[in-house]
């Protein structure tokens, strides 16, 4: 006995196709709303706004392309102000002439129990703490301007800031 013979031969036919033209007529009412939109956001913006307003909507910014780096170690656990900064400030002077440049100061903790904020108890805090004090002193002494300065924060194995310099240049 097969299952043909209990249920019938009704079960196992193929099911009525749609016709051809419900696909076609789905089509045509997609792309007239999508003109529709297109006109209506025509009126609003001018043709330059409506094409930038394409280009944002399927580019990205990517991050600036890194190139050199330099490392302020040098913190005590806990503390956010690092001991010497000088051979940041002398290598910031010379990597950030270039206007097209960027800097990332990315302030670390060791990840112990001992490596965080006293006030927090957060060593995301203090992290953020490290790369500030060394983005301070760089702004401070002249050596970048503040809005060239991009801070982040990481858990790594040491207690430090490490400065990259980011090629940010070209973009039009």
């Amino acid at each position: 006995m097969t299952p043909n013979d209990l249920l019938g031969d009704a079960i196992f036919d193929e099911a009525p196709g749609r016709p051809i033209w419900l696909i076609t007529l789905a089509d045509l009412a997609l792309l007239l709303v999508g003109f529709f939109v297109f006109l209506q956001a025509n009126q609003q913006l001018g043709p330059r706004e409506l094409a930038a307003a394409f280009r944002a909507g399927f580019t990205s910014e990517p991050p600036a392309m890194p190139v050199d780096l330099a490392v302020v170690k040098g913190f005590e656990p806990g503390a956010a102000e690092p001991f010497d900064v000088s051979a940041a400030l002398a290598w910031a002077r010379g990597a950030a002439r270039d206007p097209r440049t960027q800097l990332k100061i990315t302030g670390e903790v060791d990840g112990s129990a001992g490596d965080v904020d006293p006030a927090t108890g957060s060593g995301a805090i203090l992290a953020a703490d490290r790369a500030r004090a060394v983005a301070a002193q760089l702004v401070r002494s002249g050596a970048v301007s503040p809005d060239r300065i991009t801070i982040a924060t990481a858990i790594g194995q040491q207690r430090r800031a490490v400065l990259t310099l980011g090629y940010d240049g070209g973009r039009q």
